[in-house]
């Protein structure tokens, strides 16, 4: 089964070749420069748009089950 959905890979396209024009931009409004941060980007506005994209990873703490000494 996929993992993403057509949708989802025809804006990370988009995204790819606005960032390649120079014409994409992050959320602080700096130029994108990188090849990941490129598709994130377009991954997070297919999300939005509501194609079929996994949710994302969250940067959780990890903690430890032990008792400390």
């Amino acid at each position: 089964m996929a993992k993403y959905g057509k949708a989802a890979g025809k804006r990370v396209k988009s995204a790819m070749h606005r960032k390649k024009k120079g014409t994409l931009k992050s959320g602080s409004g700096r130029k994108v420069t990188s090849r990941k941060q490129a598709i994130a980007i377009g991954l997070s506005e297919a999300r939005e748009k509501g194609a079929k994209v996994p949710r994302r990873k969250t940067g959780g703490r990890k903690r430890s089950s032990g008792k400390k000494k």
